[in-house]
């Protein structure tokens, strides 16, 4: 897919988003004249980021695309001293946050299915990790047997397909939520959106098409298949659904883009960012399924939570707070 050029935000979304940091080695040092010499190169690029979790019966790969900076002008209902505040107490200097895009691969032991599909080159070259990530993983596209996707955003299915509109996952069935397949193939919904955000209407529509004679749409909270279903969780988009994946008593629900700036919303659940179609709708789903997910105790992944994105939320007052999943895999 080419690289469209287009802003993406109208209140400018993205700070300048820099390259990744190296991993570099530690050298040995010599006791006695002579300095010190690095024992290997240093690699100059970021290795790719894949780590498993059990759940029950299935495997659970959490697999990173890379990243995104978000300034507060995209932070709906943001307060400028709340803000300070809260980034200062995360230790962060400046304005902008670094989000990740987390994509999640489980086998289920029958089937191998993605939720998200990443995003290409749709928005820079701080994203498009996610094929890196699954050689890492051990796994080729063409293994993978179904597609579950949150939402239609460039970030989440605009990497099923390549530069050439072909498709990336030869073998898969794409599942999407009928709502937002509806949004996304809605002429006149896209005739009113902000110029910049017409590529995601024509990228949305351009991927779900190379899937057309392989595609399942579905409505609702509907089991999809064995020990996975969807969950409803419309603002975001009209449409967005989180996915269940019940094994052998334990649960875990991959919740898309319930929250994207944790720095924020965790305390703030309130505020928004500027690719909700319907901010408001967004907080009250959102805090919903907080209150659910902490007296459940539930286990949780989430697209913009820093990697691996997995986790628990608990009550804090009336903000929450994010507890990280523990040790990633029982042998």
């Amino acid at each position: 897919m080419t690289q469209s050029n287009f802003s993406l935000s109208r209140r400018s979304l993205l700070g300048a988003a820099t390259g990744a940091g190296a991993i570099a080695a530690a050298g040995g040092v010599t006791l006695v004249g002579g300095a010190a010499n690095a024992a290997a190169p240093k690699a100059g690029a970021p290795m790719a980021g894949a780590l498993r979790y059990k759940v029950g019966d299935m495997e659970v790969t959490a697999l990173l695309d890379g990243y995104l900076d978000v300034t507060p002008e995209v932070v709906v209902g943001y307060d400028a001293a709340e803000g300070k505040r809260l980034r200062d107490a995360a230790l962060i200097d400046g304005e902008a946050l670094r989000i990740p895009v987390n994509a999640y691969l489980v086998n289920t032991g029958d089937r191998l299915v993605l939720v998200d599909a990443g995003t290409s080159d749709a928005l820079g070259p701080t994203m498009g990790r996610l094929p890196s990530a699954l050689e890492a993983a051990g796994v080729s596209p063409d293994q993978i047997d179904a597609i579950l996707i949150t939402h239609m955003h460039p970030d989440h299915l605009f990497g099923a397909v390549d530069g050439d509109g072909n498709r990336v996952f030869a073998n898969a069935e794409l599942m999407l939520p009928e709502t937002d397949n509806a949004f996304w193939f809605d002429d006149a919904a896209m005739n009113g959106a902000p110029e910049q955000f017409k590529p995601f209407f024509l990228g949305a529509r351009k991927a779900a098409d190379a899937y057309k004679g392989s595609q399942t749409l579905f409505s609702g909270d509907k089991e999809l298949m064995p020990g996975v279903s969807a969950m409803a969780l419309p603002g975001h988009t009209p449409g967005h659904t989180g996915y269940v994946f019940d094994s052998n008593g334990e649960t875990l629900v991959i919740a898309g883009d319930i929250i994207h700036m944790t720095v924020y919303q965790f305390d703030q659940p309130g505020w928004g960012i500027g690719f909700d179609i319907d901010s408001g709708k967004a907080a009250e789903t959102r805090k919903s399924f907080f209150d659910q997910a902490a007296s459940d105790k539930l286990l949780f992944a989430g697209a913009h939570i820093p990697f691996p994105g997995m986790g628990r939320v608990a009550k804090d007052g009336d903000a929450y707070r994010f507890v990280a999943a523990g040790w990633p895999y029982a042998y």
